[in-house]
């Protein structure tokens, strides 16, 4: 259970989440029964998707306008549960295929849990756009507008006369920097340095010639590419990353002399591994040579060429015949 609560107790906080956060799904239902909200929110219901629907939309305001996923499913309430599960993915919340879990056909404290997860990033990522909401209706209320008006076209000059008439200076009276000439000075050198200093900056220079590449729109879009990474990599950190950032450093030998001694025998072996390799190459070639004499005719003898055993045996021939003509 999470944080020792009991799976009503838990689904009464969910439910109490999606209520201050003004979810219009759940604002007319008045449930008072934790047994009521655990049913809602962990059973299959068209009301539970819509609620999933709608925390995905806070998330994303693009949510659901893939005409991609639209053209592959012809079943809307399946689109709609695919793409929550895309979503879910995504967010390093669940798997793209694990449909029971969007359907409600999951354990209560696993759907409860997941729909805590999601209440969680619609909180911190408009939490002060609600505040900021709050704060221009009731600006923009009906009995505020006279006092809009009023502040945005005054009837009278806000400065009385006696203080707009010290405030009035011949234009001729003063030059630039005669008042305060250190100011003036000042002023001055810091521009010159910003001018250099922009100078040595091409991506400035580069940014005026595209004004698109530093605007809002981009901005907004690198914050929250850079806000997912952090996410995903806080994610990895905790399930992965966390075991062996906590391990204490290994301890190492101070005596060098015993890695010197290692790698002198480790360079012998290496030198008599290579002299191994040539006297096998050197045997292959003379073992080839003796084949080739062997096998391969070489030695002419009456207008033929024959091998060097045949040429011994002729010769061995020959030399019988002469011993045994000088015996007889």
């Amino acid at each position: 259970m999470a944080g020792g609560l009991t799976e009503k107790q838990f689904a009464c906080r969910v439910y109490d989440s999606l209520q201050a956060l003004s979810c219009p799904l759940v604002q007319d239902l008045y449930l008072q029964e934790e047994e009521s909200m655990l049913e809602l929110l962990c059973c299959p219901s068209a009301l539970r998707t819509d609620i999933l629907t709608w925390i995905c939309r806070r998330i994303n305001p693009k949510f659901g306008t893939s005409e991609a996923m639209s053209a592959e499913s012809k079943d809307p309430d399946d689109l709609e549960k695919t793409e929550i599960a895309a979503m879910s993915q995504e967010l390093m919340l669940c798997k793209a295929d694990d449909l029971d879990l969007i359907k409600g056909k999951a354990s209560p404290q696993r759907q409860l849990g997941f729909l805590e997860q999601l209440l969680s990033l619609v909180s911190g990522s408009s939490g002060h756009r609600t505040d900021a909401e709050a704060l221009l209706c009731e600006v923009f209320a009906a009995e505020n507008l006279p006092h809009l008006r009023q502040m945005l076209q005054p009837a009278l000059d806000p400065w009385p006369a006696h203080v707009e008439a010290l405030y009035e200076v011949p234009e001729s009276a003063l030059k630039p920097g005669e008042e305060f000439p250190d100011v003036f000075d000042l002023l001055q050198s810091t521009q010159t340095q910003l001018e250099q200093l922009q100078s040595k900056c091409d991506f400035l220079n580069s940014a005026e010639e595209n004004p698109a590449a530093l605007s809002p729109s981009s901005l907004r879009l690198a914050a929250g590419d850079l806000q997912q990474q952090m996410m995903t990599f806080s994610h990895l950190y905790e399930t992965d990353l966390r075991v062996y950032c906590s391990r204490e450093p290994p301890n190492f030998s101070a005596e060098t002399d015993l890695f010197q001694r290692v790698q002198q025998q480790l360079l012998a072996c290496n030198t008599e591994l290579e002299m191994q390799k040539e006297i096998c190459e050197a045997s292959g070639c003379v073992s080839e040579e003796v084949k080739g004499l062997q096998t391969q005719p070489r030695y002419w003898s009456r207008g033929e060429k024959h091998t060097l055993p045949d040429q011994l045996e002729e010769l061995s021939q020959r030399v019988e015949n002469i011993a045994s003509q000088r015996h007889t």
